[in-house]
């Protein structure tokens, strides 16, 4: 069934290789079934509509028939006008999907597309308000944006400047540490020279501080 299948769908051309097992046949075998399935429906649909094409065009003729017998109106008698406005007439019923060409349905064919018009605006409407309010808050929300990126920028700039004056203070305070130390040194080794040239003890630097408290 799946080869017979493939040579219809391919005709004159080669059907392409493929790889013959179990699986490869069922699926080919679903997708024919979906595809002859389809045929049937769309041959079901024209004939349908054959059917309709029939009967409509039995309708029409029976109406012209009656429109000529009766009224003695026929596509070459009408005027110029006339023909015009019954081709309007018919592309408007046929426009708003009418059944018949009444004045009752063609207020209500009207009246519902004014119906839909109204809600379509209205439905405009809320969208336009919707998008303002969503455009208001994102344009708030981008000035606030705007506005933390420069905060941002100023605090870095600033912690920038105050790391480069907290590495300046380091280093005078390393500065001074080492020059204090090296100045104790220097007094230590003055006063333990004079010491050793019989230095009164109690005229030391220690001693002094000692005494002054």
């Amino acid at each position: 069934q799946v080869t017979l299948w493939l040579k219809k769908i391919y005709g004159d051309r080669p059907v392409p290789e493929y790889e013959v097992n179990e699986r490869t046949v069922d699926i080919l075998h679903e997708i024919m079934e979906c595809n002859e399935e389809r045929d049937r429906d769309v041959m079901l649909l024209i004939e349908d509509m054959k059917d309709r094409a029939t009967r409509y065009e039995a309708e029409a003729e029976f109406l012209r028939d009656i429109l000529g017998e009766s009224l003695g109106l026929s596509q070459g008698s009408l005027s110029q006008e006339a023909a015009t406005d019954l081709t309007d007439l018919v592309e408007s019923a046929m426009e708003l999907e009418l059944e018949d060409t009444s004045l009752t349905s063609f207020y209500s064919a009207i009246n519902d597309m004014t119906s839909e018009l109204y809600e379509t605006k209205s439905k405009n409407e809320e969208m336009e308000l919707k998008l303002n309010f969503l455009t208001k808050k994102l344009t708030s929300a981008l000035m606030m944006e705007q506005r933390l990126e420069e905060d941002i920028k100023k605090v870095t700039e600033s912690q920038k400047e105050e790391k480069v004056k907290a590495e300046t203070r380091l280093k005078n305070l390393k500065f001074l540490e080492d020059k204090s130390k090296d100045l104790r040194i220097r007094i230590k080794d003055a006063e333990n020279e004079l010491l050793a040239r019989g230095l009164d003890q109690s005229l030391t630097h220690e001693a002094l501080v000692k005494s002054s408290e």
